[in-house]
């Protein structure tokens, strides 16, 4: 795309991703999960099954998902159940299902992980920067 100074065409791309959200938030469903231990270990978690069953993204009926990465400080969000303030979020991601789904098959670090409840659940571990960076470059990379 090339370069544009115009303010009036930057605010025209503007109100299509406002309207976007719009609908979105109005229309759609969303999944919002929560991951504490992001901050420190570069993976969220995305449950599959649990005691036994399919579970989360298995069985999610959300057309997107909402991956959240708390900072150390939200933490305590877990356990307190606390408001929710801007220093306890070190990113989030919003993304179709599907193309979370398809993540999840091709670019997990390690499958079959226990987690959840008392470790009742199984999962598969994904870097966080797989979520960000999820297209491939003309060499591969």
């Amino acid at each position: 795309m090339d370069y544009n100074s115009d303010f009036k065409y930057d605010l025209k791309l503007g109100q299509l991703g406002e309207g976007w959200i719009g609908k979105m938030l109005s229309d759609e469903t969303i999944e919002v999960k929560f991951d504490f231990a992001c901050y420190r270990t570069g993976n969220f978690y995305i449950e599959y099954e649990s005691r036994g069953k399919p579970s989360g993204i298995a069985t999610t009926k959300a057309r997107y998902w909402m991956l959240i990465a708390s900072t150390e400080k939200g933490c305590e969000l877990k356990q307190s159940l606390r408001q929710l303030e801007d220093d306890d979020i070190l990113f989030s991601i919003l993304m179709p299902t599907e193309n979370l789904k398809n993540l999840c098959r091709t670019k997990y670090f390690r499958k079959n992980v226990s987690g959840g409840d008392s470790n009742t659940s199984t999962g598969i571990l994904i870097k966080s920067n797989q979520l960000l960076c999820q297209h491939k470059t003309k060499s591969g990379e």
